[in-house]
């Protein structure tokens, strides 16, 4: 399915941890609502049956083999598509993605695996966003949020060299519906611009 085979708005936000990228999502949301406009707020990896084999690898004590953790991506990523995303953009609304294929592609990529490959192997199937905002944040900023803001302790996903790897892969996307954000502007000022982004995107659409 093309983005022109269905009336709703599909936006993804993404961005190593630490960036704000679920904050963003919520508020995003919130917002949009608050004018009157259908939203779907949704994330990946999901809580089905591939999404929590996922989760559990985030604080396990080794991570899973790369491969079996895109393996698992995809799945969880057509079930997802399947069960949630395209059914409600069918419907019309504005679904909003915490994560996608970028992300996959990033996190697997810096573990070693070809990253434009399994850009390939997603866009065999997935539906291409509408508009993806991806928050920039120098990793090492990144780190301090997670371990000082959040109070936590970096698991399998976030280590400092890790996420180093993770945004250069991240710098090599340049897929047109893609628009970068920095992260480090005061939260209200990336959630304007972000809900500008959006409406934007809207108005296009129709």
């Amino acid at each position: 399915m093309k983005k022109e085979d269905y009336p709703g708005l599909f936006v993804v936000i993404e961005g190593i941890d630490g960036t704000g990228k679920s904050t963003l999502a919520a508020r995003l949301y919130s917002e949009l609502k608050k004018q009157g406009l259908n939203c779907l707020l949704t994330f990946e990896p999901t809580k089905g049956e591939w999404g929590k084999i996922i989760r559990q690898s985030f604080t396990a004590k080794s991570r899973m083999d790369p491969q079996k953790e895109v393996e698992l991506f995809l799945k969880d990523r057509k079930e997802h598509l399947d069960k949630t995303v395209i059914p409600a953009l069918k419907d019309g609304r504005i679904v909003i993605c915490d994560r996608y294929f970028y992300s996959t592609c990033a996190y697997q990529g810096a573990r070693g695996l070809d990253f434009e490959k399994i850009l390939k192997m997603n866009k065999e199937f997935a539906i291409e966003p509408d508009l993806c905002i991806l928050l920039c944040l120098d990793p090492n900023e990144a780190i301090k949020r997670i371990t000082k803001s959040r109070g936590d302790k970096a698991n399998n996903f976030e280590g400092l060299e890790y996420l180093k790897k993770v945004s250069k892969i991240y710098d090599k996307f340049d897929d047109t519906c893609i628009t970068r954000l920095d992260a480090s502007l005061p939260p209200d000022q990336v959630l304007n611009v972000a809900k500008e982004k959006v409406l934007d995107a809207l108005s296009k659409k129709s």
